[in-house]
Order: C-alpha cells, then structure tokens, then sequence
C-alpha cells in the first residue's frame, strides 16, 4: 500500500479519475437518449401509420361518396333528358297547337264578352292579351294548375266560362 498511495496523490491520478468519471456519466446519458430516441422513434412511426390508416379511410369513405353522387347525376341527367324528349314530343301531337289556339280564342272571347262595345280593337286586343298570357303560363305555374285541372281557363279570365258562339251560330248567349 506504500506504493500505491504515492500514485493516488499524484495530481495526474485525480484528473484521470476525474476525467474517466465524467466519460462515464457522458457515456451513460448518451446510453440513455439513445434508448429515449428509439422508443421516441417507434411512437412516431405508430403515428404515422395510425394517420395513414386515418386518410386511407377517409379516401375511401370519400371516393364512395363521390361514386354515389356521380351515378345520381349521371340519372338525373338522364331523366332530364328523357324529361326533354318527352316534352318536346307531347308538344309535337296532332292537334296541341289547335287545342292551344282554341285556349287563346276562348281567353279572347271571354274578355270581348266584358268589353262588348267596339268589337274589332276590343276582340285584337283580348286576343293579343290571351296570346300573351298563354305564352307567360307555358313555362310556369298556370301550365302546371291547367295540366291538373284541364277546365280551368287563363287566370284573368272569370271562374264562370260561357259557351263559345260558332259560325253558323247566331243565336245569342246573354
């Protein structure tokens, strides 16, 4: 022990010591961030694949949903254009636009029963007014009311419908 105690005191001793000492706490943290890296390392990449399996969901859950609304369009589309062809047919039939004019004469007539004095401007004029009328309830909600109730006549015309006088007809309605 003679020997060795001399060495210990030395101040080369102490700072070897010292400096081995510090080596190994160094060490020991640096074996410790290591093992806190990884397990940080494998939280992240439980992370990433759990968001992964988020956004494939919501993809599919999205590209489902936008399948579903294209084939909607893609039917009412068709129905549209069914809806078209259809309405460009019923209007094409034998006899709609008799049955049109006929509507516009009644209108007409309806209207020079009112205004009876001055035949001629009064009878171009309701007709002019029917024509009209007729024309702005094609595409509204008349069109739909004349379609349901097929009797009604052109909204300004009165709830009560005389008969029409014909040409032969000379007999006379009050």
């Amino acid at each position: 022990m003679d020997t060795v105690w001399p060495i210990i005191q030395h101040p080369f001793t102490w700072g070897l010591l010292l400096g081995l000492l510090v080596a190994g706490f160094l060490a020991k943290n640096a074996w410790t961030a290591r093992g806190v890296f990884k397990r940080e390392i494998v939280r992240q990449k439980a992370e990433i694949d759990d968001l992964q399996r988020h956004i494939h969901t919501h993809l599919k859950i999205t590209a489902t949903g936008n399948d579903r609304l294209e084939k909607e369009l893609a039917e009412l589309r068709t129905q549209n254009e069914n809806l078209r062809v259809n309405l460009a047919a019923s209007q094409q039939r034998p006899g709609r636009a008799e049955a049109r004019q006929l509507q516009i004469y009644e209108a007409a007539v309806v209207r020079m029963r009112e205004q009876a004095p001055g035949f001629a401007s009064a009878w171009e004029q309701a007709l002019r007014q029917a024509t009209t009328e007729n024309e702005a309830a094609e595409g509204g909600f008349a069109r739909l009311v004349r379609k349901i109730i097929p009797g009604t006549a052109s909204p300004g015309a009165p709830v009560e419908s005389a008969p029409l006088i014909g040409p032969g007809d000379t007999s006379k309605s009050a």
